[in-house]
């Protein structure tokens, strides 16, 4: 594809602060919207099974909007049909008014000609028919998830239902404890947005668009990473797609920024927050070390002697930078700070604040730290534990 002329030169610390801006961390976060504002301005939040202080879906509201209530970002996500769980960027909570722009994905799924799983005869039917005449069921309810403990060892009714969910027939509705709540999408997508009628080209226009409001700005593996498209797809609506070619100092590569991120300078109070490893700010590890100089990988998967960081090392984001890490833990009503890493000693009253915070809304009363990866920071940093905690 050839690169047309930049529209606009951007400086480093410009792209920063626009990215930062468009992910909802710099200026006032629009209260009056709520989660579900938010929900619409990252266009997706990841989903996933660990949860140290909450669960990832939780922590990136919070992260923007500071201690609202986990009720509060349950319901925001599942009532009214408000939303849809479907393969973005990975498990994702999706805006039900994108339940058009992902018809090329649940086509895709339709015409794939192989899958990890066996469909046992009949199942599919069985399942369809079963939700239809009793209502929204979870995996267990149709059946039964697993054949045995083994994680990926479904029964037929959950790799029947997993199917029809690809295949956009079903729709998790809600998770409940975690479980999937599965519905037929007849029942639980809005009439005007269930048919798949828009094409491939018009779903990946929007998906790239909404990419590039969600970054502020992006290379073309940004914009393709967010919701996990492919570069060649990428190529073929970018010219189309509303976004600009920029030029950012360092990048190295042509990158493609939203028109209504360069109208105004990025301005604000920056938040001062702990990071979920999902967050969508740091998705993409290249882009992460491109704007912050910051590389991020989460540990948990990684053999324990192996980890640098901890299990879920949360990043503490302070001043537009990310400027240390916190792995965390919960005794009671204690948070653990199991180790801690410090930029400097600059970064102690920002990660204190940042612990403090997190603590009151997890309904903790008090932080322990039990490991500072620069000793000498240890006490400097409880010592502004003590004075933030009062």
């Amino acid at each position: 594809m050839t690169t047309p002329r930049p529209t606009a030169d951007l400086s480093a610390d410009e792209a920063r602060r626009i990215a930062l801006r468009a992910q909802g961390f710099l200026g006032a976060p629009d209260r009056r919207s709520g989660v579900r504002g938010v929900l619409r301005h990252l266009g997706a939040i990841q989903l996933d099974t660990i949860s140290v202080l909450a669960r990832s879906h939780e922590l990136v509201p919070y992260a923007r909007l500071g201690a609202v209530g986990r009720k509060t970002v349950e319901d925001a996500y599942w009532q009214d049909t408000h939303s849809f769980e479907y393969w973005s960027h990975a498990a994702c909570i999706l805006p039900i008014e994108e339940w058009p722009h992902f018809a090329f994905r649940r086509r895709a799924y339709r015409n794939r000609p192989h899958w990890n799983h066996e469909l046992p005869d009949d199942a599919y039917n069985r399942v369809i028919k079963q939700l239809r005449s009793e209502g929204p069921l979870t995996a267990t309810e149709l059946g039964g998830a697993k054949k045995t403990n083994d994680w990926w060892d479904w029964s037929g009714s959950k790799v029947a239902v997993e199917r029809a969910l690809m295949y956009g027939e079903v729709v998790c509705v809600e998770r409940r404890g975690w479980k999937r709540v599965y519905d037929l999408a007849e029942r639980a997508v809005p009439e005007e947005l269930l048919h798949d009628e828009l094409d491939d080209t018009e779903c990946l226009r929007r998906l790239v668009r909404l990419a590039g409001r969600s970054l502020g700005v992006g290379t073309r593996a940004d914009i393709a990473d967010y919701h996990r498209l492919k570069g060649e797809q990428v190529d073929a609506v970018i010219a189309d797609s509303g976004l600009v070619p920029v030029s950012v100092e360092g990048w190295g590569k042509p990158a493609w920024a939203d028109p209504t991120a360069l109208e105004t300078p990025p301005r604000g109070r920056h938040r001062t927050t702990l990071l979920s490893p999902f967050d969508s700010l740091i998705w993409e590890r290249a882009r992460a070390e491109r704007i912050f100089g910051f590389t991020h990988r989460l540990e948990a998967y990684v053999p324990k002697q192996k980890r640098v960081y901890g299990y879920f090392a949360m990043p503490v984001l302070a001043g537009g930078q990310l400027v240390g890490r916190v792995d965390p833990a919960r005794e009671g009503r204690t948070l653990v700070a199991k180790q801690v890493t410090l930029d400097g000693p600059k970064a102690v009253p920002a990660v204190a604040q940042a612990l403090a915070e997190a603590a009151t809304w997890v309904d903790c009363t008090d932080v322990r730290v039990e490991r500072v990866d620069t000793p000498d920071l240890r006490e400097p940093l409880t010592t502004e534990l003590a004075h933030v905690l009062g």
